[in-house]
């Protein structure tokens, strides 16, 4: 029997005893408590870019997100820090008024090919993307034209008063008149534009093979440092190979016992104690600002679902305290609708607003006789990526107690996932399906259009029925800003909408979990983007050590928490 007792001090205390059986003349064995070690890599970091330095991570939700800003560059990049973003080609900008924005370049600032960047490359990159842009904002409708002040000024220009413009700037990257010539901006429902590898960008590491896009990649997408890149403080590591389609079960066994082949994994919440019990790994946490989209098909779903009544029932039924305790171990904090209550303009409004089961007791006898009698005998198809089954079987245990069947279909490739969610608002999904789960990590960067985006009807990410009044909170929020009132209560309306009217399956959202090698060095983001220029390796990783790993190194580490100071305090009234 293995017994686990972790305290806050994060000593984890391991007693190991014999099963005694049935056999009464067998005494139990008492080994000694094992006190975890420091984490010392930081102490034994390699130099930057020693020859041969070579990362691997799996990558199962969102990978063309969470490495865009490796391979490519905009005027600013996703940031560990409260605004969600700092600046990267650009070095300051000013608002001169509601629809003019001016930004002040950097220089010496080369694509991965060499070539110089300047204020001609944004105008000619901006030609392209207005032919073709992304339109999963606003930014289509209201982005004008670019204006060049001097050779490192831009001005750009909107049409009408625009809030999220910012935000929308961390996904306009910029590339060579080769990449652009031959591919333009592709316009495509997912974002970053990023056909074929090449020196094409300006990111801190080159694509060389493979490709990573929302709609398609290749099993391994291989990363090169860039020579040119013009933060001369990164990239700290020579080479990195991204694994998109890995399953999950592969990635995490591959991290702790297969030194090698995995060095930074996503895991289930339940496996932190046989993670740090491996020879090769140590765990890291950290809150995150990410949530799990679980859509509810009122397009072409089960005719139940149209009842407002069913999918309301369906979400008192989730008792999202349990979920915490039973199926992510703590790991998360629980949500009124999908957005985080970190994001700004959502923290404001959740100490107010609870999910359903702080409202009333899923478990009451009373309440679970009323929602039976609501959803007993509905079947519903639910078609998902294999890494969420952790999740679906706590969910899966709550709606059977009130009747509900879940038909559970898997995946390993999230881009299977978004095949079918891509075309169920034009009606076009080739499989029935009723309720479809996605990783909607914060890829908008401390905003909650994150989540919003998919609250947009009309929106092919969207599988609401058309509602106007949605619809119309929706385009108010594009007018406003973070950090105003009319932001606030904009988002609330969207909210309180959103689950009054139950179109989603809400349940907590997760902290960061992963598994990384035990030399590797390495802060996540609350967002989705995995900071791989900052990433650091020890003398002893596996891309440069001589000879077996040491015994010693192989001994459990201490949890590592990161970005855990000031934790957000949620009560309810």
């Amino acid at each position: 029997m293995l017994s686990v007792k972790i305290s806050k001090s994060l000593l984890i205390f391991i007693f190991l005893i014999a099963d005694l059986g049935a056999a009464e003349n067998i005494e139990p064995v008492l080994y000694e408590p094992l006190v975890l070690r420091e984490d010392d890599s930081k102490s034994r970091v390699a130099p930057k870019l020693s020859s041969g330095s070579h990362i691997k991570v799996s990558i199962p939700s969102l990978p063309y997100i969470y490495t865009s800003h490796a391979i490519s560059s905009g005027l600013i990049r996703p940031a560990n820090n409260e605004q969600g973003w700092e600046y990267d080609v650009a070095i300051s900008h000013q608002q001169i008024d509601d629809t003019t924005y001016e930004f002040k370049l950097r220089k010496g600032v080369r694509f991965q090919d060499g070539s110089s960047f300047d204020a001609d490359s944004i105008i000619m990159n901006m030609a392209f993307f207005k032919k073709k842009p992304f339109v999963f904002t606003n930014i289509h409708n209201v982005f004008d034209h670019v204006e060049k002040i001097d050779q490192y000024t831009v001005r750009f220009h909107l049409t009408e008063k625009y809030g999220q413009f910012l935000n929308d700037t961390i996904w306009i990257h910029f590339y060579t008149p080769a990449y652009l010539n031959k591919y333009g901006w592709n316009g495509k429902a997912t974002c970053p534009n990023l056909a074929e590898p090449g020196p094409y960008s300006l990111g801190p590491y080159i694509l060389t093979e493979g490709y990573v896009e929302g709609d398609r990649s290749t099993e391994e997408v291989k990363l090169k440092a860039n020579p040119y890149y013009w933060d001369h403080r990164f990239p700290k590591i020579e080479n990195i190979t991204v694994y998109p389609k890995m399953s999950a079960g592969d990635a995490m066994e591959s991290v702790k016992n297969n030194e090698g082949e995995i060095d930074i994994a996503t895991i289930p919440f339940s496996s932190k104690v046989e993670t740090i019990l491996s020879p090769y790994a140590k765990v890291v946490k950290s809150p995150s600002n990410n949530n799990f989209s679980i859509q509810i098909n009122l397009i072409n779903g089960n005719p139940k679902l149209q009842e407002k009544e069913v999918r309301v029932a369906l979400n008192r039924a989730i008792n999202q305290k349990n979920l915490l305790d039973f199926v992510y171990d703590g790991e998360g904090v629980a949500h009124p609708t999908t957005a985080a209550a970190s994001f700004p303009g959502v923290r404001e409004i959740v100490e107010n607003f609870r999910p359903y089961s702080e409202l009333e007791d899923p478990n009451d006898p009373h309440v679970q006789k009323e929602l039976k009698s609501i959803l007993d005998g509905l079947i519903l198809k639910f078609y998902a990526q294999d890494r969420f089954k952790w999740l679906i079987k706590g969910i899966e245990y709550q709606l059977n107690k009130v009747g509900v069947i879940l038909d559970v279909e898997y995946t390993n490739s999230e881009t299977d996932v978004f095949g079918q969610l891509l075309t169920t608002n034009a009606g076009n999904n080739t499989k029935k399906w009723d309720l479809i789960i996605w990783g909607l990590d914060d890829w908008y960067y401390n905003h909650p259009w994150t989540v919003f985006l998919v609250y947009r009807t009309y929106n092919l990410w969207s599988t609401i029925s058309p509602d106007s009044t949605l619809d119309s909170y929706v385009e108010k929020l594009f007018t406003t800003s973070v950090g105003t009132n009319e932001f606030v209560n904009t988002s609330e309306n969207i909210m309180r909408h959103v689950y009054d009217n139950g179109y989603m399956l809400f349940t907590p959202g997760p902290n960061k979990v992963l598994a990384t090698n035990k030399e590797v060095i390495f802060t996540p983001y609350k967002v989705a983007s995995i900071p791989l220029w900052e990433i650091e390796i020890t003398n002893d990783h596996w891309s440069l050590r001589k000879g077996p790993y040491p015994e010693n190194l192989k001994w459990p580490v201490k949890v590592i928490e990161k970005n855990f100071q000031a934790p957000i305090q949620i009560t309810a009234n």
